[in-house]
């Protein structure tokens, strides 16, 4: 699931990163490759309307706030309770976070995700630029896979595959995908997209599943943008579990935690917005990297994909 942050009406100004939209990898050493660096022109933040940022926000958005706006709002947040929503929601569906996430993406986030996903023109500006984010995170995950040699026969398993945007390109390259997804809709519509491109006999196999319920040992384990689900304390034991399917090769995407965007992330939780139904954790790369190293393993390459409203960290880690 994408991690994006969205404006809100006059009060937003740009992101640290506006002049600089990119995606560039590093080596954890100099004997390891380095990925290409790409530039893109992204229209400036005055251009996005209101009905832009209305229409972007959701689950997994954060509304921005600059300057002195961000010390004034965040300080409103002792004057409100942000959880109480989403404890009543919980309630309603019957359970924890993990309900509510299956049962967002199963009904309104799938609606919405599908289109950003997609290419339909249906999709304001702000959608439009969370799409070429996201995308760029899984043309550079396909970069880093493919950086080792042939991806033919080598069995990979994309936990949390959404619609399919990473499974279909992989299962081109000739990899044996195994794609799951905790949304049945999302499987579906992945199901759909891949019989529509690709032949039958390299038709990733999908099944419907959280992350935890994942078995079977893989080349490669890939999670995109999924983290952002899971607090860190939960985040832990799913990258250990995640780690424990993979005998290579773990890639894994998730929003990054920042003194920055952890205030901006608190201000936007005074912004719910209707369809805001899920919690974003943020997670910072030394959290991650000590995870990874209490399981063995550690990073190899790592980067940052930035556009006007998206950012995610990129890291492929391998064992020690």
């Amino acid at each position: 699931m994408a991690f994006s942050s969205s404006l809100w009406s006059s009060l937003f100004i740009p992101n640290p990163n506006r002049n600089n939209r990119f995606s560039t990898f590093s080596p954890s050493s100099p004997a390891t490759h380095k990925l290409s660096t790409t530039t893109f022109a992204i229209p400036p933040l005055s251009t996005a309307t209101a009905a832009d940022v209305t229409g972007a926000i959701d689950g997994t958005t954060i509304a921005v706030v600059s300057g002195g706006f961000v010390a004034g709002l965040t300080a409103l947040l002792s004057l409100t309770d942000p959880e109480r929503r989403r404890r009543e929601q919980a309630e309603e569906v019957g359970g924890d976070d993990k309900e509510v996430v299956k049962e967002y993406f199963n009904n309104n986030g799938f609606q919405r995700w599908k289109k950003i996903y997609g290419d339909t023109d249906d999709v304001n500006r702000v959608q439009r630029d969370i799409r070429l984010g996201h995308s760029k995170t899984v043309e550079n995950a396909l970069m880093m896979l493919k950086e080792e040699g042939s991806l033919e026969g080598v069995t990979i398993c994309d936990a949390g595959c959404g619609t399919g945007s990473l499974s279909i390109p992989l299962a081109k390259e000739g990899a044996v995908v195994c794609a799951s997804d905790i949304s049945a809709a999302m499987v579906a519509e992945a199901e759909k997209q891949a019989k529509e491109q690709l032949e039958s006999s390299v038709i990733p196999k999908f099944v419907v599943s959280d992350l935890e319920s994942l078995d079977g040992l893989y080349d490669t384990v890939v999670c995109l943008d999924v983290m952002i689900h899971y607090p860190q304390s939960k985040a832990d034991g799913m990258i250990a579990h995640l780690a424990s399917l993979a005998e290579k090769r773990l890639v894994l995407s998730f929003a990054p935690k920042t003194f920055y965007y952890d205030a901006l992330k608190r201000v936007g939780e005074l912004f719910p917005g209707p369809s805001k139904a899920t919690r974003a954790y943020l997670h910072s790369e030394e959290d991650v990297e000590r995870a990874l190293r209490k399981v063995g393993w550690t990073i190899k390459k790592r980067g940052l994909i930035a556009t006007q409203f998206y950012f995610a960290k990129l890291i492929e880690a391998v064992p020690m």
